[in-house]
């Protein structure tokens, strides 16, 4: 893993009880974009540790729920989430209990090789299930976030969601380490229902 300093994102998410820095990341999208709302159905992929999903939480409230998956175990406790050990590229639907999702929240990344190429090949692979998932699951006028690392592939990124969406941001929230190259990609208001329920 890419090395983390403990800057003042990371001794802010301690002392407000979230479980990563990264929280600061999808709390500032929230605010710009207001993607989640009280009630809504989310969709958190790669969600460990869970900091997401932890602002995912209070934005949708107790009417909400917050399905989420990572290869990893997930130990936050939410009231209205429930998370999965789950491979995305083998992305079982019987998680969504029969619901649409409303909003779905990525911030997937690859195992790093620390070969530039490799890790944002890798990253843009991610990207690309998100989107399927998207295509098959994701409400008409629901919301995508999702993280990528910058390479040659974000511009067929842009083209492939300006297509289906009838917004596309391109951001690097203020929490995002600095000499990354992660960026966000936010796709606001999806324009066509899912293909799957």
């Amino acid at each position: 893993m890419a090395f983390e300093p403990k800057d003042r994102f990371f001794h802010k998410a301690k002392s407000e009880g979230f479980v990563a820095r990264s929280a600061y990341k999808l709390e500032e999208l929230q605010k710009k974009f207001k993607l989640m709302r009280k009630g809504d159905f989310v969709l958190d992929m790669g969600a460990a540790p869970g900091a997401w999903s932890q602002i995912a939480s209070k934005e949708i409230g107790p009417q909400g729920k917050i399905v989420g998956l990572d290869l990893k175990e997930i130990s936050v406790k939410l009231p209205n989430a429930k998370f999965y050990v789950m491979n995305a590229f083998e992305f079982d639907p019987k998680i969504l209990e029969g619901r649409n999702i409303n909003c779905l929240l990525s911030d997937m990344a690859p195992n790093t090789t620390g070969i530039r190429n490799t890790d944002q090949a890798r990253s843009f692979d991610l990207c690309e299930q998100v989107v399927k998932v998207s295509d098959e699951y994701l409400s008409a006028g629901g919301h995508l976030v999702m993280k990528i690392f910058e390479g040659p592939d974000v511009e067929k990124l842009i083209k492939d969601l300006g297509r289906r969406f009838a917004q596309t941001k391109r951001i690097k929230p203020e929490a995002v380490r600095k000499g990354s190259f992660e960026t966000y990609f936010v796709a606001i208001n999806k324009k066509d229902g899912p293909s799957k329920v």
